[in-house]
């Protein structure tokens, strides 16, 4: 009689004591992605989870949507970056701002959840920004730091093409490129 893996390793026997497929781990819908100590990405949903915002001591939000809601929570800073993921909107010029109160955030303790509709485009930009001001990473590097918290990040070529920019305005003000 075949015996079946369940969840949490759990054994179960199907009916009339027949192997069944292992039940799945139980996937997490709602969940925000830690990219640093104090930096978090996630999809709207799971950043307007009260609950997920407590759980991961959030107090910052940096909404990237013009009409994604925050969430319902008192002890957390709001912030909205009205773009549309569209690649001819300027999310470039809202990239100073962003990584200043993150690490802002960051540096008094405090943790930063970025958020768009699907977690994807817009706010993985700002993390990437994020990164490159203030660890001082490559975009190439930054972009694969924030991948590897949330694979499914994709930032829309307008965005690319203005992260690269921002990659060469922050060389500039290093003294890298003359």
């Amino acid at each position: 009689m075949g015996v079946a893996l369940g969840h949490r390793g759990h054994h179960i026997k199907g009916q009339f004591g027949r192997s069944t497929l292992p039940v799945p781990q139980p996937i997490r819908m709602l969940q925000l992605c830690q990219v640093t100590r104090a930096l978090f990405i996630g999809n709207a949903r799971s950043a307007c989870s009260a609950q997920l915002v407590q759980e991961e001591a959030v107090t910052l939000c940096i909404n990237v949507s013009k009409q994604q809601p925050f969430p319902a929570a008192d002890h957390v800073a709001m912030l909205r970056i009205p773009v549309y993921d569209d690649p001819n909107e300027d999310l470039y010029r809202h990239f100073d701002r962003c990584a200043d109160a993150i690490q802002s955030e960051a540096d008094r303790g405090g943790r930063t959840v970025v958020y768009c509709k699907n977690g994807r485009s817009r706010s993985a930009t700002v993390c990437v920004a994020y990164l490159m001001k203030h660890r001082k990473l490559s975009l190439a590097d930054a972009i694969q730091k924030v991948k590897t918290a949330r694979h499914v990040i994709d930032p829309n070529p307008g965005f690319i093409a203005q992260l690269e920019r921002y990659e060469q305005e922050l060389k500039k003000r290093r003294g890298q490129v003359h």
